[in-house]
């Protein structure tokens, strides 16, 4: 019996296998939703084997719905649960989208996170799936959800986890996107509190990722992003995006995103910390703006973002052309998103709502 078929029909059948319901489409959020199991048989396993047996399995299944694979292995008990902390690396090292806390670390920087937008007119929401197109043959993965909800002099979009569940009550939660009166300009919101230490005293302390316990009320509405979104006589978009807590240090050679979680899930019973925190009294912001030259088609209404630096903040040329977010419609109701560092799907989702 191969590796796998062990990690897949061994410990995941019975009670472990109740944590990833393929039934289920959101990352691997099912692991947030049900409390540990206790300790078994596996947990006694000799630590090397241990690790060598989810680092073949890490290794092995690399695209979903076999990626799943790897998180039975993070679900059986505390100990595989310890192991798997160790291997699993974030989204921009390794390229990998395994767990609901990837959807907000930033993308990596070699390559584009390819993406696709599945529109539903009929109920107003927009699916995001991992994968370069929607395949007849097997199901993609699905990522987030966004509904569109219309205001009083304004237009939301919630964006959950789950498409289904759209309450800013519910675990599900991620953040919303919110326009002014004439819908060309946006602010992303995020459900978790920044963790600039300067920031952080005027906030209520912070939540873990998927905590039950949360409120609804404004204060799970963080500013990430704010978006200007002109479309000027259909020959052309003007797409201007302030990344509040990304600096424009994050592009240059050896720079990070300011704020990077770097923890999984509440299953590993960890807070989302970042790596480094943008201080703002004296870190610039990141600002994206359309590649230029840029023009607009109205059927394919694509786009591509850039960085918008100056040449005096030492950021390479190759870097400054570096396509960050683009977007495009590529059938009806389908549009393309293809993402990078230092954004992260969150983000991207979001700013592609926002020509839609």
């Amino acid at each position: 019996m191969s590796l796998k078929s062990i990690v897949k029909n061994g410990i995941g059948s019975g009670s472990s296998k109740r944590w990833i319901s393929q039934s289920k489409s959101h990352v691997a959020s099912d692991v947030t939703s049900i409390e540990p199991i206790q300790q078994g048989q596996w947990a006694n396993l000799p630590p090397e084997l241990l690790l060598d047996i989810i680092r073949r399995v890490e290794e092995s299944e690399t695209s979903w719905p076999e990626r799943a694979v790897v998180v039975y292995c993070a679900s059986v008990c505390k100990s595989w649960r310890s192991v798997t902390k160790e291997i699993i690396k974030n989204l921009q090292q390794c390229g990998k989208i395994t767990f609901p806390i990837s959807l907000k670390q930033p993308g990596p920087r070699d390559h584009l996170m390819k993406c696709f937008i599945r529109r539903i007119k009929g109920t107003s929401t927009f699916l995001l799936y991992l994968g370069s197109m929607l395949s007849k043959n097997k199901s993609s993965k699905f990522l987030l959800a966004a509904k569109r909800i219309k205001r009083a002099a304004r237009i939301d979009f919630v964006i959950s986890l789950a498409a289904d569940d759209f309450s800013p009550a519910s675990n599900k939660y991620v953040g919303k996107l919110r326009s002014n009166f004439w819908c060309n300009k946006f602010t992303i919101c995020d459900s978790q509190p920044p963790h600039d230490a300067s920031v952080q005293q005027n906030c209520r302390t912070s939540k873990r990722f998927n905590s039950k316990q949360v409120s609804p009320k404004s204060a799970r509405c963080h500013l990430v992003s704010t978006i200007s979104n002109v479309l000027f006589f259909r020959k052309k978009r003007n797409v201007h995006c302030i990344m509040n807590y990304i600096p424009i240090s994050a592009i240059q050679k050896g720079g990070n995103a300011g704020l990077t979680p770097t923890s999984l899930p509440q299953i590993f019973d960890e807070t989302i910390c970042p790596s480094s925190a943008l201080n703002q009294a004296s870190a610039e912001p990141l600002i994206l703006q359309n590649n230029a030259p840029m023009l607009w088609d109205d059927r394919s209404k694509s786009f591509q973002l850039v960085a918008a630096v100056d040449p005096s903040h030492n950021v390479s040329p190759a870097e400054r052309k570096r396509i960050i977010l683009q977007c495009g419609m590529i059938e009806k109701d389908i549009f393309v998103m293809d993402y990078s560092f230092p954004i992260s799907a969150f983000e991207a989702f979001a700013i592609c709502l926002t020509s839609m």
